[in-house]
């Protein structure tokens, strides 16, 4: 099994960027699809992007498609995603997933791990 511990959050401001980091812990890291969904208070997690095993395919959500780079290091069992012109409608707290089948990677239920979370907030 994965343990995921996500990193890289914090106060920027708008069309400002930040890169978070999932680090997951374990050997069967690479055997997984990985995706970030994020939450902002008040609403429900929403999905932002994810990444298939090999990092050969990546998918997003609309929302975030030409700002957000997805990508992963099976080497180094990390995931990435790169935040680029950024928005205040973009602060929320991100959580990385693991995805065990690989599929339906936009529907949270298909994500059986977690991580705690990390805090983006983006100033106007």
């Amino acid at each position: 099994q994965v343990q995921l511990v996500e990193s890289g959050g914090g106060l920027v401001q708008a069309g400002g960027s930040l890169r978070l980091s999932c680090a997951a812990s374990g050997r069967t890291f690479s055997r997984y699809g990985m995706g970030w969904f994020r939450q902002a208070p008040g609403k429900e997690r929403q999905f932002v992007a994810a990444v298939t095993w090999s990092g050969g395919r990546t998918y997003y959500a609309d929302s975030v498609k030409g700002r957000f780079t997805i990508s992963r290091d099976n080497a180094k069992n990390t995931m990435y995603l790169q935040m680029d012109s950024l928005k205040p409608e973009d602060t929320a707290v991100y959580y990385c997933a693991a995805n065990p089948l690989g599929s339906d990677y936009d529907v949270r239920s298909a994500y059986n791990r977690w991580g705690q979370g990390t805090q983006v907030t983006v100033s106007s």
